[in-house]
């Protein structure tokens, strides 16, 4: 086999690393909230669904995103798209930019980044309004 296509195989399986279920834990409690499923599109952009939710002591998940604006109001919050348009960042390993977080207890939509950690168990999420000082950060961690 010629060397360059062993070096397209890793490089394409190094992008594919953060498909998979995450078990998101909220930055404000320490506890999860539920499990993401995070996959690859037709256009190899990433996206994830929320896959379960999670309910703990003073959080009731919420059946219905009833904050939530535009085509996802009162949508069902199990199977909804929280992660969208993310793309690896050419500049910088293991980091996906570009795309957006929903949050679907406030509705709040948010830029964000992701940032895999380099041995693939924790997915570090930022998501801002606006301008990236101003934001909120979660830890991921890839769920078995």
């Amino acid at each position: 086999s010629n060397p360059s296509s062993s070096i397209e195989t890793s490089s394409l399986f190094a992008n594919d690393a953060i498909v998979g279920k995450w078990r998101n834990i909220d930055d404000q409690t320490g506890f999860s909230k539920g499990i993401v499923e995070i996959f690859k599109e037709q256009d190899g952009s990433y996206s994830g669904r929320v896959y379960e939710i999670t309910p703990h002591p003073g959080y009731t998940p919420k059946e219905f995103c009833d904050k939530c604006q535009g085509a996802e109001r009162n949508q069902p919050t199990i199977g909804m798209k929280v992660l969208r348009n993310f793309k690896p960042n050419s500049k910088k390993d293991n980091q996906y930019i570009g795309g957006t977080i929903l949050d679907p207890t406030s509705g709040k939509l948010y830029k964000g980044t992701l940032n895999l950690r380099a041995n693939g168990k924790r997915l570090s999420l930022r998501g801002y309004i606006g301008i990236e000082v101003i934001g909120r950060s979660q830890t991921w961690i890839r769920a078995e």
